[in-house]
């Protein structure tokens, strides 16, 4: 959809065919569910129980569907969120098998709900949300819709390939350590991961707790104030306004030495995105971040330490990258976690510092724009931890900005969702302005 999710919905609240638009919207989306190769976008889909969600919303006399956030929209929800009447899988066969079916949605399913939103089905995701490839086992790896040379990323790897087919407008997400803001720059959409804290984790299944972020995938930027909107009033979450003026004249952009492992095509993609923001009357400045280096020794521990014991006595039902992790994490002794979330606490003041300095910073989200399906990706999570950890470990909003190749993301301090939001909207518009 060239139009925005916004001025689509306001379009179709004005027509006197609403409801048909909706429904044939609905059934478009439907008609392209697990549109790629690996037909597995979803690991869940029942386009009766959708059609009828979208009946129950528009049945009540009047228009009272109008005035919902996300009246009548389709939207995907990742398979670590409960869903009442669905077995939440996480992506393992293992859960799959061992897992009841939900007695009540999570608060997420519940929430998008309320606001009108009409979900599709339940995506595919990296078993246990422990990977950023988007390569799975049990359900085969994602491959994307649009080039089936390549995969999705992950671990919101169905997410991002079902706005990608167009079998969704929008996609939750979550990113811990970057499932969220890698599939977004490798599949050419926009992303925002919320503030850590932000939302509330009751009947979704957790990967990190220190991590753990909700998010969502869409493909233009000024939309991420609506949809963000399933935040406000929020567990954790005060901010409401997401329009209230924020102060954007100036942000940091990570200097060339950090970027060390970045291909040339990123690299260009990062300097056009400087130049983008400059031409909104911002200023930037290249600051020295070789103090992240130790961001990934630090993360991927914690992570393990706690996923090893969300998923205690199971390890050997997991692929063998996923149970090696879980099984060096349960290795590490209390002083050394201990230890390390001292480390991290310092890391997290640092990172403060930095953003209270610049409010807003700048990289790529990955140094590679593609993953070759089929190839040996042993060594890619590493490098790619190394430039999403940093805002991991400092539990910060990120906004993810597709570019011609890879994408970028904006950093903002912890609880400052509603600068990002407010530059998603400029930048969204004054690129939109530019192609028409």
């Amino acid at each position: 959809m060239k139009e925005s999710i916004g001025s689509w919905l306001a379009t179709v609240r004005r027509q006197e065919n609403g409801r048909e638009q909706l429904a044939a919207m609905l059934e478009q989306c439907l008609s392209k569910a697990n549109g790629n190769r690996s037909r597995n976008t979803y690991l869940w889909q029942d386009a009766d129980w959708s059609r009828s969600e979208l009946n129950c919303l528009l049945r009540p006399a009047g228009n009272a569907w109008t005035t919902l956030p996300l009246g009548g929209l389709p939207v995907s929800l990742k398979d670590c969120f409960d869903l009442a009447g669905t077995v939440t899988t996480q992506g393992s066969k293992f859960y799959a098998g061992h897992t009841p079916a939900a007695t009540q949605d999570s608060w997420v399913a519940a929430r998008l709900r309320a606001m009108g939103a009409v979900l599709t089905g339940k995506t595919h995701l990296h078993a246990l949300a422990y990977g950023i490839t988007g390569e799975n086992r049990d359900y085969g790896d994602c491959l994307q819709p649009r080039d089936e040379r390549l995969l999705t990323g992950g671990s919101s790897s169905g997410a991002v390939a079902s706005v990608q087919e167009g079998s969704a407008l929008a996609a939750i997400g979550t990113d811990t350590g970057g499932s969220v803001r890698v599939p977004a720059a490798l599949c050419g959409l926009a992303g925002y991961r919320s503030s850590l804290g932000w939302g509330s984790w009751q009947g979704a299944g957790h990967l990190a707790e220190s991590f753990d972020t909700i998010g969502w995938l869409f493909r233009h930027l000024e939309d991420a104030p609506l949809l963000a909107q399933l935040f406000v009033g929020a567990t954790g979450n005060q901010e409401t306004d997401w329009n209230r003026p924020r102060t954007l004249d100036r942000f940091a952009i990570a200097d060339s030495g950090f970027l060390h492992d970045c291909q040339p095509e990123v690299r260009t993609s990062l300097e056009q995105a400087v130049e983008e923001l400059q031409a909104l009357g911002m200023r930037g400045e290249r600051v020295d971040v070789s103090w992240w280096e130790e961001a990934h020794t630090l993360f991927a521990p914690i992570q393990a330490a706690e996923a090893a014991r969300i998923h205690a006595g199971n390890f050997h039902e997991f692929e063998e990258p996923i149970r090696q992790r879980l099984e060096w994490g349960a290795s590490l002794t209390q002083s050394e976690v201990d230890t390390l979330r001292q480390r991290h606490a310092a890391f997290r003041a640092r990172m403060a510092a930095l953003l209270a300095e610049h409010a807003l910073v700048m990289l790529p989200s990955a140094p590679v724009s593609r993953l070759l399906a089929g190839e040996d990706h042993t060594g890619i999570r590493p490098r790619l931890l190394r430039y999403t950890a940093p805002a991991s470990l400092g539990g910060l909003p990120v906004l993810a900005v597709p570019c011609a190749a890879g994408g970028m993301q904006i950093l903002a301090a912890h609880g400052d969702d509603s600068r990002l939001l407010q530059l998603a909207t400029r930048l969204g518009q004054a690129r939109r302005a530019q192609t028409e």
